[in-house]
This record gives structure tokens, sequence and C-alpha cells, in this order.
């Protein structure tokens, strides 16, 4: 029995593990990672050193211990170039140095003026066709102005937006012969003064008169003084509702030259104002011809011929005795 107590009992066999090796990360991919970028960033390094000349060293090396220096300096090295490596720059056609910036061709940039100019009348056509439409608003949205709307005509020139004010038989806008403005054409005027003070154009001011001769007695007063007074009366209550004095380039008189109606010459409507908006080629021309004339230099007057010497008596011819 006790025999067979002993065949029965367990065995246990413990192993032992050899050379083991404890848990870890994977911190060191992030190193070696870090150690190759180093690496390829010195070799990098060490190709521009190689490849770049003696005196683009020097450059580089000047610019860091004096930047402002340099760069006021400009030249080689002094940043002048948007690369480092032979040639660089903008021109990879070079072999050697940098390329300065006033070396290289600058793009050049064409322009058709004559569209442009034809654009830019366009504007400021659709501009004046704006401004005739406000000063038809402005009239008709006042009762006392609409009254007048008969002796006001707007109409687009070659110059420009055209304003005309005409007399008519009982309601002039000045007495005969005289250039003092009506009372009820000031508050018109005024108006108008204030719708043409918002757009820069330059204004011309013409005065006309009909055909009827004028004249003050000796003191040679004519329709030409008389137009040219009634214009400059006009502008006077146009700068009274707020158009500014220098908005006004010209300001003339033409007495009977332009009639309005030629089979008429004495008519009423002959009588008027113009109040042109001129475009800018009008003002061009203006100045134009302002200039002009201020250089043109005067005419050369001849130089007077010396007088003939006159012949002394012994040779004169002596009549016959």
């Amino acid at each position: 029995m006790a025999g067979d107590a002993k065949k029965l009992q367990p065995i246990i066999i413990k192993k032992i593990k050899k050379g083991g090796h404890a848990a870890h990360g994977g911190a060191w991919k992030i190193a070696y990672a870090d150690f190759v970028t180093a690496m390829m960033a010195f070799f990098l390094l060490m190709w521009l050193l190689g490849s770049t000349t003696e005196g683009d060293k020097k450059g580089i090396a000047d610019y860091f211990s004096s930047p402002l220096k340099i760069a006021m300096q400009g030249g080689s090295g002094s940043g002048d170039s948007s690369s480092l490596v032979k040639g660089g720059g903008r021109d990879l056609s070079r072999e050697t140095g940098q390329v300065k910036s006033g070396e290289t061709e600058s793009q050049k940039r064409t322009f058709n003026l004559r569209a442009l100019k034809e654009e830019q009348r366009k504007a400021e056509r659709a501009r004046l066709e704006q401004l005739k439409t406000k000063v038809e608003d402005v009239l008709a949205s006042n009762a006392k102005l609409a009254a007048l709307g008969g002796q006001i005509r707007l109409d687009m020139t070659k110059e420009g937006l055209r304003i005309q004010i005409v007399d008519e038989g009982n309601r002039p806008m000045f007495d005969s012969g005289s250039a003092v403005v009506k009372p009820y054409m000031h508050e018109l005027l005024h108006e108008l003064g204030a719708v043409l003070s918002e757009v820069p154009n330059r204004l011309t001011l013409e005065g006309h008169t009909d055909a009827q001769p004028f004249s003050a007695g000796d003191r040679g007063y004519s329709n030409w003084e008389l137009s040219a007074d009634r214009a400059n009366a006009s502008r006077r209550e146009l700068i009274a509702g707020g158009l500014p004095e220098a908005r006004t380039l010209r300001v003339q008189g033409l007495a009977s030259s332009k009639l309005l109606d030629s089979k008429q010459p004495d008519s009423p409507i002959n009588r008027r104002i113009s109040i042109i908006v001129m475009n800018r080629d009008a003002e061009d021309a203006v100045l134009k011809n302002v200039q002009d004339d201020e250089e043109t230099p005067p005419p050369e007057v001849p130089a007077a011929q010396p007088a003939e010497v006159a012949k002394s008596p012994s040779s004169l011819p002596t009549k016959p005795r």
C-alpha cells in the first residue's frame, strides 16, 4: 500500500526563463528621424557652401555681420537675388554671380490709349446724361420753376451738356438794354448753381442777343458788351446758388453772332443765356489755346532801315545855266 502511494504522487517541474528583456516603446524612432534630418541639413549646407563662389560667401558673411550697411550699399550678396545657388536669381541662364533687379528686363505693360480715352468719354457722357435728368427733375418738382419750363432747353453738344435759358415775349430774363437779372429768374439760377456744384466739370457761360442794333450813345456800348454783361450777371447768380467760383472757365458775349432762329433775327428766342457743362475734351481745348497763346513769342519787328544819306550839293546835278 505504501508503495502504491508513492507511485501516485504528482511530479512538479519548474522551468526558469533565461535572457528576457523588459518591454519598451518607439521613442528611438523619433530620435533616429531627428538624426537623419540633421544629417540631411548638414550635407545640404556643405553642398551649398561648395557651390557658392568666394565672393558670394564673403557677401553673405558681411550681410550677417552688418545687414543694414550691406543692404544700403547693394551689390552681390546683399540680398539682391532670390537664390544663393550659382547663377541663381530669376535668370537661370546665368552661370556665375547673382542677378540684380536692375539687370533683368521689367515686364512691359502696353495700354491702348485710344480705347482708354474712348471709355473715359463714354463714362463722362453718361455722367452728363445723369446731370441732365437731375436738372429736369429739379425743374419738374418746383412749381415756380415748372412755369419756366418752356424757356429752358437742355441738349448734348460736342462740348458737353448745354443748358439754355431763352427769353419769351412776356417773360424776359432782362429788361431791354439791361444786364440786371429779373427777380423771377433768381430762383432758377440759384437752383441750377446748386445742382451744377455737384459735378467737377468746368463751365462756359455765353450771352446772346437778337439782331436788333443797340447803342448807348457816344460810349460805344453795343450788343457785344451787353451780351457779355448778361453772361457775367448770370455767373454771379449761379455762385449765389452754391456754385464754386473757380468752376467757371470762360464767360463770353456773342451778341447776335449765333442766332437760335436765323429766319427771325429779332425774335425774343435769340436773347438767351447758354450754360455749357464742358466735357474734358472741350476743357482741354480751351486750356491748350490759352497755353499756346502764352508760349507763342511776339512777332519780330523788322529793324528800321538806315535812312539814305543825303547827297552832298557837289554830287547833285546842276541845272544848266
